[in-house]
């Protein structure tokens, strides 16, 4: 029998209230294209000179890391694992902008240090003390997800080959004003009715027991890679079968789905919804929380919030399409996420 995988604590730092609920019952919405995330009040939280010495992401991956220890009672987590599609931007612009006027000969060594994907778990590791397993994912849209799995695959594991009781999964990802303008060029953001480009620092603690502070149950994190508008059978599952993955997934309350307003990427979750779950109500989280390569976390933790607190809000429902059903009771959520039509996950949570 497969061991149980609870996530104790999720905090958030994005574009609602910071650390804290608030967007369930008051969010806040935009109309702007570009997003920052709302920043909390760092002096309450950091010394002077972590404050000086940490860029943005890491600030925000270190206090979202200490709130969910804090939250869970786990002083030392047994791993660390990080999903970034970005990394430290804003330490990478720095630093190459200083190297082109400045020269080679009296760069601060600081922002190239801080400038790799791998710097956030690093510093994460320092602060905990943890010297054991420390692992990032950089995959773009799915970078979240294959750290998420890492984590779930490491807790469930047989007992005589399992390591960890707790892990501290990240995903962390953040947009400057000069790099927006190169995703938009891409066609990644700025689309015409697209959500608007956000950023995303969501903490997790994941453990194989369970807490009076529980938020909830994972239940599954699967992946598929190809063309999923074909019959399931035919798509190549690269974790387990098919067939394991579909006797995993079925039959959720509700489905959270990544749409964006981009009609080509919100099609592809209505028509596969309608193909796999018919009648199951379609759930929405970029339309508070933003578009950027680690926005599935948020959708992870809102999906979670509702199950915690047994409700879900009318601006996370998707009432504008013909999947709308009657609503059921909230007892397994699956969050469904998928990057350009090839790379295809699936999370389901429960109660």
């Amino acid at each position: 029998m497969s061991q149980p995988v609870y996530i104790n604590s999720i905090k958030q730092i994005s574009a609602q209230p910071p650390l804290t609920e608030d967007w369930f019952d008051n969010p806040v919405f935009y109309t702007e294209q570009y997003v920052r995330s709302v920043e909390p009040d760092y002096k309450q939280f950091f010394t002077p000179n972590e404050a000086r010495r940490y860029g943005k992401i890491l600030k925000r991956a270190l206090l979202v890391s200490r709130q969910v220890m804090a939250e869970s009672g786990v002083t030392q987590p047994d791993a660390i694992v990080t999903g970034t599609g970005l990394g430290c931007i804003e330490s990478t612009e720095i630093f190459l902008d200083k190297l082109v006027r400045e020269g080679e000969e009296f760069l601060n060594p600081t922002h190239f240090m801080q400038s790799t994907h791998n710097t956030i778990g690093s510093l994460i590791a320092i602060d905990t003390q943890c010297k054991s397993y420390n692992n990032t994912y950089s995959h773009k849209g799915i970078s979240f997800e294959c750290a998420l799995q890492d984590a779930f695959l490491q807790l469930q594991g047989r007992e005589e080959v399992r390591r960890f009781s707790t892990v501290l999964v990240g995903a962390h990802d953040e947009m400057l004003p000069a790099y927006f303008t190169l995703l938009v060029k891409a066609g990644y953001v700025g689309k015409s009715n697209q959500t608007f480009a956000g950023e995303t620092a969501v903490a997790m603690m994941l453990s194989e027991n369970k807490t009076e502070n529980t938020w909830c149950k994972i239940e599954a994190v699967e992946k598929l890679y190809g063309d999923v508008r074909k019959k399931m059978e035919d798509v190549r599952c690269e974790t387990s079968q098919v067939s394991n993955l579909k006797s995993q997934i079925l039959n959720p309350d509700y489905i959270m789905i990544g749409t964006n307003g981009v009609k080509e990427n919100d099609d592809v979750y209505y028509e596969n919804c309608a193909k796999w779950f018919p009648n199951i109500p379609l759930l929405q989280y970029k339309n508070i929380f933003g578009e950027s390569y680690s926005a599935s976390a948020l959708g992870v933790y809102a999906a979670a919030t509702c199950l915690k607190r047994g409700e879900i809000p009318k601006h996370l429902r998707i009432t504008n399409h013909k999947l709308r059903t009657a609503d059921k009771s909230i007892n397994r959520i699956l969050c469904y996420n998928h990057f350009e039509n090839k790379n295809h996950t699936f999370i389901l949570l429960s109660k």
